[in-house]
Formats: structure tokens, sequence, C-alpha cells
């Protein structure tokens, strides 16, 4: 594109495959993955937090993250209260059409 933003970049999206089998590859010359099941597992046993948190997370997955994408973290009024407020404006609108 002329303005430089946008479209294809050089080194831009995912790697190929095979250059993440070749990382898992050397990764495992290093240090065989049932070594590391059994020493996160040993952490697991010994009540360490985040040996115990990533167990859980490859084992159940990661929980259902809610996230607040309107309020900003103020906290929402009582929809009740809300629901009044609609209804009065409401009548306040039906009863100026009706007295025209």
């Amino acid at each position: 594109m002329a303005n430089g933003h946008g479209g294809k970049r050089p080194n831009s999206g995912r790697k190929p495959k095979a250059d993440e089998i070749k990382l898992i590859e050397r990764m495992d010359a290093i240090l065989a993955p049932d070594e590391v099941w059994k020493k996160l597992a040993a952490l697991v046993k010994e009540q360490d937090q985040q040996a115990i948190k990533t167990w859980l997370s490859y084992r159940y997955g990661q929980p259902k993250q809610n996230i607040d994408h309107t309020t900003q973290g103020e906290k929402i009024a009582d929809t009740r209260i809300l629901e009044e407020k609609v209804n009065m404006a409401l009548k306040i609108l039906q009863d100026g059409d009706s007295g025209s």
C-alpha cells in the first residue's frame, strides 16, 4: 500500500509448521517431555502454586474470562431502576403525544 500501513509485510504472519517442529525437536533433545511432566508433578505435590496453576490449565484448559468492554470498571446500576426510568420516559412521551 502506498501509505505504508496494512498489507503483507516481510516476516509477518504465522511461522511455518516446519519451524515449529524443529523447535520442538530441539527442546526434546535438551530435556525429554516425560522428565518435564515428572518435575511438574513433583512441584504440584509440593503444593507449588504456579505448578498447580500450570497443571490445571493443561489438564482442564484456561478458565473462562469475562472481559468488561462497556463500563470500564464502573458499577452497573440495578436494572430495575433503569427499567423504571425507561418506563417513566415512555409514559411522558405517550402522554405528550396524546395531548396534541
